[in-house]
């Protein structure tokens, strides 16, 4: 692979970013954004497919098709919807997606009713301070304990239901981006269109530069994540290999950071493919970017939901560092920069087991050997599949 990849335009990063940002997509919510990436695509010369529910499943044509990868990142985010309308005229949430209601409260947010759209705020139950004192300091952290407040006259469940507000709408919470000159980059819902951002610039670099992948990569954008199923439909060819493209927790006890991008060895799910993640690792330390691997105790990606469908791939997960994942988030530049040039140099990269193109192998030769995992990556690229478009690596 070649020693110089293709650098990301990062003006296209952030534009893109702060578009995807100004459009709410909550799990369930998502058709807007959908559009949105699809036509960045058709920009790029991408060709795409969507699923019935919005899933966009992308080509960028390698030499050869098999074995092919893919990379995933997600188009949803977390949220909440209308769970009750209350007798005071304010509305109870339920959350969509797993987040704390601690980083609710204070937000402002818009209803998408049927006919329209109400904004809000989110507001503890007590929420006067001159009027509940330091009871308000006592107040369980809970979805039970906060409420929406919406901007019209509604103090009545009657009220709610003649500004047409059912039970089930989608409640989205304001990103707030603030993109500051030291590179900071704090939003919600960074998680995971920062993601997104970092794979439409490293596509974006790879068409341009003219370089052609060695086999068939396969761009996802999925759009139930947050909710568990993500990439489970979402794979119609034959993959090998499956990045996803994801957040990582800067934290005590975290090795990630703002500054630079991790490869998750593990998660709640299990241990990521120990192969495919050495590759990332090494393509990585090649390109001298900064990468840390990390353990994501309380965490699960696209890759668990299409290894959890029956799909026989090898999985890894790339994500770039970000503070208060969940809450109001922020990440830096370097971090997006790098991830984006780290998924350039996956899809120019040569696969991982050129053997993977044949996964019901019945002899032990090609089968991979994990204590001799280089030496044995550099013998596999050498079958007859590949060894005519990788040529030397060094």
């Amino acid at each position: 692979m070649s020693k110089h990849l293709p650098e990301p335009d990062l003006d296209y990063l952030k534009r893109v970013l702060l578009e995807m940002l100004a459009i709410p997509s909550p799990t369930g919510f998502t058709d807007t954004i959908v559009r949105y990436v699809a036509e960045r695509l058709d920009e790029l010369g991408i060709p795409f497919e969507l699923t019935r529910r919005g899933t966009i499943r992308a080509t960028l044509k390698g030499r050869q098709s098999s074995p092919d990868r893919a990379v995933s990142a997600h188009l949803d985010t977390i949220g909440a919807s209308v769970r009750q309308l209350q007798d005071n005229g304010r509305l109870a949430l339920a959350p969509v997606g797993c987040w704390s209601s601690r980083f609710a409260e204070g937000s402002r947010v818009s209803v998408f009713t049927d006919t329209g759209v109400l904004r809000g705020s989110v507001l503890p139950l007590m929420a006067s301070g001159h009027a509940f004192n330091t009871a308000i300091d006592q107040m369980p952290v809970s979805w039970d304990h906060v409420e929406v407040r919406v901007d019209a006259y509604c103090t009545t469940r009657a009220d709610c239901e003649a500004l047409g507000i059912s039970i089930g709408d989608f409640v989205a919470f304001d990103p707030l981006p603030e993109f500051t000159d030291s590179g900071h980059i704090s939003a919600r819902h960074l998680d995971d269109k920062a993601g997104v951002a970092a794979l439409l610039a490293a596509l974006k670099a790879v068409v341009e530069s003219g370089q052609q992948p060695l086999i068939d990569c396969h761009p996802l954008f999925t759009i139930t994540e947050e909710t568990g199923s993500g990439a489970a439909g979402a794979l119609p060819w034959d993959v090998s290999e499956f990045v996803g493209i994801d957040i990582a927790p800067v934290a005590p006890g975290q090795a990630s950071s703002e500054h630079a991008v991790s490869v998750a060895m593990q998660d709640s799910s299990g241990p990521y493919d120990y192969h495919l993640s050495r590759h990332l690792l090494k393509l990585a330390d090649e390109q001298d970017l900064p990468v840390r691997r990390d353990l994501f105790r309380y965490y699960f990606s696209d890759a668990h939901s299409a290894v959890t469908a029956g799909h026989d791939i090898r999985t890894a997960l790339v994500a770039f560092g970000c503070d208060a994942t969940h809450g109001y988030e922020r990440t830096h530049i370097d971090s997006l920069a790098t991830l984006s040039r780290l998924l350039s140099g996956y899809l120019l990269s040569p696969p991982v087991f050129a053997s993977d193109s044949n996964p019901a192998n019945s002899s032990l030769e090609r089968f991979s050997h994990q204590l001799e995992h280089d030496a044995q990556m550099e013998s596999d690229t050498r079958v007859p599949a590949v060894d005519s478009l990788v040529g030397n690596k060094n």
